[in-house]
């Protein structure tokens, strides 16, 4: 099975409603923030990428035909190498809105208060899997809010050259017949005419808005996935 679509959107730009979009479309299996965090067994790939530049890409990718979100985005350009015929999602929203649903969701995960670090120490003391988890979310703050945003998201008016920047150089590497920029409220129709598909009679499935995200986070960590 091969790779069909690449999202080259940042997280908090609607990937989550493209993944199941993708997935009612017909793309049986699209890889996802989440299904890492359900599988955290995969982040040696994911550690390889970042060092190298390349990784078993079908073993990475087994069962999968789309890719959407963080891990797979900062590697779009190795993707598209990997997956010549594939095309490519750029996810987008109003700057403003990215900006305060990431500072209210991905920015403040983890243990806010004492009592809920403690509580965090514990299970990883005792639990595996959340030692495994963690090491997903601690890689997932170096590459984003380290690397992408040089540890300066707090400053709004770099996050946001950070952000026009890299829809730039989307634009500019991906061919414009292999590229859509798509907004999630456009509905179907765009993402449909894009990948030559028939409108779904049912709407677009908004999900993991930012008031759910609390309630998702930990399910995720315990290997549910939502």
């Amino acid at each position: 099975m091969s790779i069909k679509i690449i999202g080259a959107g940042f997280p908090r730009t609607g990937t989550t409603t493209l993944k199941r979009s993708l997935e009612e479309l017909g793309y049986s299996k699209t890889y996802h923030m989440k299904e890492l965090l359900v599988n955290p067994e995969k982040l040696h790939h994911w550690e390889e990428l970042e060092h190298t530049r390349t990784t078993d890409w079908d073993k990475l990718y087994d069962g999968y035909e789309a890719s959407v979100d963080y891990p797979g985005y900062p590697y779009y350009k190795e993707q598209m190498e990997k997956y010549p015929d594939a095309k490519v999602i750029l996810t987008v929203r109003p700057f403003e809105k990215w900006y305060n649903s990431v500072e209210s969701t991905v920015w403040k995960a983890g243990p806010q208060t004492l009592p809920e670090k403690l509580g965090m120490m514990w299970k990883l003391l005792t639990n595996p899997r959340v030692r495994e988890v963690v090491k997903v979310i601690k890689m997932f703050k170096r590459i984003f809010f380290g690397k992408q945003l040089q540890g300066k998201f707090t400053d709004k008016a770099f996050a946001e050259k950070v952000w026009n920047d890299h829809i730039e150089e989307v634009k500019a590497y991906v061919p414009a017949d292999k590229l859509l920029i798509y907004d999630v409220r456009d509905g179907w129709e765009p993402l449909c005419k894009f990948l030559d598909k028939p409108v779904p009679a049912e709407p677009l499935p908004h999900l993991n808005k930012r008031e759910n995200f609390k309630e998702m986070l930990p399910k995720l960590m315990k290997g549910e996935m939502v």
